[in-house]
């Protein structure tokens, strides 16, 4: 995923606090979503498929054109066998993308993404994943008209491996800024949710990091609240053991911007379960997790309160005076550290619970 999509401080308080494991670029929580992971090829053909991918680093040009034209073919077969094998040349070689695409594929397996067959779409939607692996290629995937048959394709495929490497040809896609609204507005959003929320565990992923990658846009951020998308990212931060919890708390984190998505937040039991990442989180988890909190509650005394009730304090006073050795080190340099952060969310909090003047407790 490029940078320049990642939120690397934060606000608070009016200031920008920069010492998160989300600063400079770090999204190592998050699926790759590299050339296509199906394995639907059977042993048996494994030989065979050497075979061919090593005759064609000898003949590349030639096949490639033979198979491109063959992708136009009146028969279903043929045009299955071509797309197969260029789905296979591009799968590691970045050489092969590159010819692949001038070669004039991009187009005809654009058609495939549309059929009725559902291997023929499979074969189309993953050889155009591999495909916009090659940076030089996205733009004109795009600008080909892929993006509304990805969709369609992430909404309707009945094979599990079409959708979701249409959910990651997407977000190769949506690494070219003005992307991420044309898929936003080609609707996206919701079946990205629907994936997060009943895929399988790559299913799942891939749904996690296109979403974070989309949501830096505040129409989709808006498309992801309306759809539903805060019940799953609260029961995946829920189970530690889904390897899920940095990742549903990183696109959470880009949503709390909105008022929509911090009530639907609360909503949803998000605080408990954000309290609980601070008390047995790993470091990472615990610093997102006190950042999303600051968030929620920076100008509403009653989410302080409902975090103070739900137990956060002692988890934090323990988090500031430990912390990670780069925050220890980050604050005799700055004040924008996470350290700082901690000390004055626990003071807005408490201040929840202090008597009106005059008053004794």
């Amino acid at each position: 995923m490029d940078s320049d999509s990642v939120r690397s401080s934060y606000p608070y308080r009016g200031q920008e606090y920069n010492d998160l494991s989300l600063a400079n670029g770090d999204c190592s929580a998050f699926s790759e979503c590299n050339s296509d992971r199906s394995g639907e090829f059977t042993a048996a053909s494994a030989q065979s498929r050497r075979l061919f991918v090593a005759c064609a680093t000898e003949n590349s040009d030639e096949l490639i054109s033979c198979l491109v034209s063959a992708l136009d073919s009146t028969n279903i077969d043929e045009q299955k066998q071509a797309a197969m094998q260029i789905r296979l040349l591009a799968k590691n070689k970045a050489d092969n993308r590159i010819r692949i695409a001038e070669a004039g594929a991009i187009k005809p397996l654009i058609s495939l993404i549309s059929s009725n067959d559902p291997q023929l779409q499979e074969y189309g939607v993953t050889a155009i994943l591999n495909l916009s692996l090659c940076d030089e290629n996205k733009e004109e995937i795009a600008s080909s008209g892929a993006i509304l048959p990805l969709v369609h394709a992430l909404k309707f495929a009945t094979s599990t491996t079409a959708k979701e490497n249409a959910a990651c040809a997407l977000l190769r896609l949506s690494q070219i800024e003005k992307n991420k609204t044309t898929i936003g507005q080609y609707g996206a959003i919701p079946p990205l949710v629907n994936l997060l929320e009943t895929g399988s565990f790559r299913g799942k992923k891939d749904a996690c990091t296109a979403l974070f990658s989309l949501c830096s846009v505040k129409e989709n951020k808006l498309r992801a609240v309306h759809s539903g998308i805060m019940k799953p990212l609260v029961e995946l931060m829920s189970d530690f053991g889904s390897n899920m919890v940095d990742k549903s708390a990183f696109v959470l984190s880009l949503l709390m911007s909105l008022s929509e998505a911090r009530t639907e937040m609360v909503e949803e039991g998000g605080i408990p379960v954000l309290v609980e990442i601070v008390e047995v989180g790993t470091q990472r988890q615990k610093e997102i997790a006190v950042s999303i909190l600051s968030q929620l509650c920076e100008d509403c005394v009653a989410y302080r309160t409902m975090v103070a009730r739900e137990g956060a304090i002692p988890p934090l006073i323990a988090l500031s005076q430990t912390g990670t050795s780069r925050a220890k080190h980050k604050v005799k340099k700055s004040e924008n550290s996470f350290s700082h952060i901690i000390i004055h969310f626990l003071v807005t909090i408490i201040n929840v619970f202090k008597p009106a003047q005059g008053h004794e407790l």
